[in-house]
């Protein structure tokens, strides 16, 4: 079989809430394909009703998808054309379909983007952050231990950092950039394009304000956006941090502790608080 008469894969980016999102091309590709490898088929069902098709569907998930690769694989070398679809937005974007294309690439196929909807970049694009660098993390660890080892190890990055957050932990998350980040700016975006799309603004204790004053802030998908670390400057050769540093020590306060009050205080990275810190109390 020629390479010609084989099927191609579109990777087809959907509404991540507006349904009116969905580009003509995309809304085109689903109404032709032979099949639909959907994340949800009762999902993906209801944005094809919307759009007046009924197609072929089957489920891709992350607990089936290597199953799937010999039998899509196969339905391409056929000459069909597939869709992959996840539940809202880019496939492969913190959803399923990576194993997939990364495997069907391997063998040679003909895989094409259908771009459109993307959370984090919708999220970006109003949130008034830099965006000449950016650092998607996606979703952090479930616990707080690792999440706030995540977060420390992020903290020096001096590019705009991007998660995602269920609505389940969005408090808890806040919470640990708050210990990790200080007043860093924050951005948070909840359900965009949707009906309720909010943008929330300010340190990770200002957004944490907000929704014990209206807990409907803790509904919906969130992306959240936090500021770059400042530029790096020469603050812990200066009198007053090394003056502030050894007056915390000689308190008794730990050199952790000591390091994060002095990056509060006067920014910079705690990193080079806590080497400076842990300078003085040894030269003590």
């Amino acid at each position: 079989m020629s390479e010609s008469s084989k099927g191609t894969l579109y990777v087809v980016a959907t509404p991540i809430g507006n349904l009116d999102d969905l580009s003509p091309r995309a809304a085109k590709v689903l109404g032709e394909v032979a099949l639909i490898a959907a994340e949800d088929t009762r999902h993906t069902s209801r944005l094809l009703r919307h759009l007046g098709l009924e197609r072929p569907m089957l489920s891709l998930h992350e607990h089936n998808e290597e199953r799937r690769v010999d039998q899509l694989g196969a339905r391409l070398d056929a000459g069909d054309d597939v869709a992959l679809v996840s539940d809202a937005g880019t496939p492969l974007i913190c959803d399923p379909g990576f194993v997939l294309v990364r495997a069907l690439r391997e063998r040679g196929a003909r895989i094409v983007p259908i771009p459109g909807p993307c959370a984090l970049v919708a999220g970006l694009c109003a949130a008034g952050l830099p965006t000449d660098r950016f650092l998607f993390v996606g979703f952090l660890p479930a616990r707080s231990g690792p999440r706030r080892a995540r977060l420390d190890a992020l903290c020096e990055r001096d590019e705009t950092l991007v998660f995602y957050e269920s609505p389940h932990r969005i408090r808890d998350t806040l919470v640990d950039i708050a210990a990790s980040f200080f007043d860093r700016r924050v951005v948070l975006a909840r359900e965009l394009t949707k009906t309720f799309e909010t943008f929330l603004d300010g340190t990770a204790s200002d957004l944490l304000a907000r929704m014990e004053e209206d807990p409907d802030q803790t509904r919906g998908e969130f992306v959240l956006m936090v500021a770059g670390a400042p530029p790096r400057e020469d603050e812990t050769t200066t009198v007053d941090g090394v003056a502030l540093l050894s007056a915390l020590l000689d308190e008794g306060v730990g050199v952790k502790q000591a390091a994060s009050v002095a990056t509060k205080l006067l920014g910079g990275r705690k990193k080079s608080w806590y080497a400076q810190a842990l300078s003085l109390k040894d030269d003590g």
